[in-house]
């Protein structure tokens, strides 16, 4: 039986007392299929992100969210200042800090 076939048998009016139930059932399911695939690894995933962002030090190369590649020179609660170019410095919001560069650090 198909996927339709299902739906449309949740829906119908039932004439036994578990049809009743079995669309019920159906949607729990499907709710907790959508947590377990797509939510919780999505929040796994941004406090990953965040520990790295916390774990940033000075010297550490980093790629913000903008784009810029630069070394990390000073690191405060908020903010930090990067260094782009030789003499450039700018300072980026601690959360626009997409990830630290491993490749640019060989």
């Amino acid at each position: 039986m198909n996927l339709a076939g299902i739906l449309l048998q949740g829906s119908a009016p039932a004439a036994e007392g578990g049809n009743n139930y079995s669309f019920l059932i159906m949607m729990v399911l499907f709710f907790v299929i959508i947590y377990f695939f797509m939510i919780r690894p999505q929040q796994k995933r941004q406090k990953d992100i965040q520990k790295a962002r916390e774990s940033i030090q000075a010297g550490d190369k980093v790629l913000t969210s903008g784009g810029l590649y630069g070394k990390v020179r000073e690191v405060s609660d908020k903010y930090m200042v990067v260094e782009i170019a030789e003499g450039v410095k700018v300072r980026v919001d601690k959360n626009s800090v997409f990830a630290v560069n491993e490749e640019a650090a060989k």
